[in-house]
């Protein structure tokens, strides 16, 4: 891409970061905690921006939210220079992070969405059918004129969502949407926030341990490790990249000495054995899925059934990362 075509990119991106870079101490102590990172998010899209613990994405969050001050880089908001002028940038942003208290506890749920639409522009009276609707999607409505001091922390965190939905913001950052809500409730929160994205054209970077809330409701994911960006890529297109990388293999008949040689020669793993069956999963190139068929007829054992399976996004996580830490 050409420095005209990346500079119109730029310019017409909900969030546009380049080169941003972040060093923590000095000497042989400082730890770089985001080294020269770049990329855009285009409006209307819900991007997840994911990594193992110390990859920097938290760091790298903050800095485009002004709250740590970048060594070098830039980032812009709706094609607005966040360090030339804040204000006007950061009027279009609002933001829910985790272990921040987003909201006032002492307000009831409705007053908070009220100040927050006020405090983001909006005249709160214009914006109640939006604030009732809110309310309604997050199951918050009985609990509309409650303190939010009084309500459990599933509750508190679904009013943390609302007061950022509550003004007319174009870009959202939400860190740990779902925690602390229940199944039914998380299952909800993904579908309405989808909704809401596509209605409002509003712009989401979600930051989530649960890869379930990302493949669900993400257009696009970025992984960092190590204060690099590693993967900048759809969710569909990464998933196809991991389609038919392991299988699950059943077996009749097959005596310890071959299960044995298998394991020895492939990557053998979740062996299960009941009755007269013998299960496990491999993970194989085409290449080595066919020798393995081979040693199997070889050995001459019964071939019960070869499934593909279907990664989802934390199985690709892990692979890509190496770790066990979404």
């Amino acid at each position: 891409m050409s420095t005209a075509e990346t500079a119109d990119r730029e310019s017409t991106a909900a969030v546009a970061v380049e080169g941003l870079t972040k060093t923590f101490g000095s000497g042989a102590e400082s730890v770089t905690a985001v080294d020269g990172v770049s990329f855009t998010i285009e409006s209307g899209s819900v991007v997840g921006l994911l990594g193992p613990n110390g990859a920097g994405k938290t760091t790298t969050i903050k800095s485009i939210l002004g709250l740590v001050r970048p060594d070098a880089g830039t980032v812009r908001i709706d094609g607005i220079d966040t360090a030339e002028n804040p204000r006007q940038a950061f009027n279009r942003v609002d933001a829910m992070l985790e272990g921040a208290r987003n909201d006032y506890w002492r307000l009831t749920v409705r007053e908070n969405l009220r100040y927050f639409a006020a405090i983001g522009g909006d005249d709160p009276a214009a914006v109640s059918d939006r604030h009732d609707q809110l309310l309604d999607t997050l199951e918050l409505s009985e609990k509309a004129d409650e303190p939010v001091r009084d309500l459990s922390r599933g509750m508190k965190q679904k009013v943390s969502l609302a007061s950022v939905l509550a003004s007319d913001v174009s870009v959202a950052f939400l860190d740990e949407p779902t925690l602390g809500l229940d199944v039914e409730s998380s299952l909800t929160l993904r579908r309405e926030l989808r909704r809401i994205v596509d209605e409002r054209d509003l712009t989401v970077v979600l930051s989530s341990h649960d890869m379930d809330v990302i493949e669900d409701v993400c257009d696009r994911v970025i992984i960092m490790s190590d204060g690099e960006i590693i993967i900048n890529s759809e969710v569909a297109e990464l998933l196809e990249q991991f389609e038919t990388q392991r299988f699950r293999i059943s077996l009749n008949d097959v005596d310890s000495d071959t299960l044995s040689l298998l394991r020895e020669r492939y990557d053998v793993s979740d062996i299960d054995q009941f009755d007269r069956r013998t299960r496990f999963e491999v993970t194989a190139d085409n290449e080595t899925f066919y020798r393995l068929i081979d040693a199997i007829a070889e050995a001459d054992v019964t071939l019960d059934s070869v499934e593909t399976i279907q990664p989802d996004l934390e199985d690709v996580f892990l692979e890509i990362t190496g770790t066990g830490d979404s």
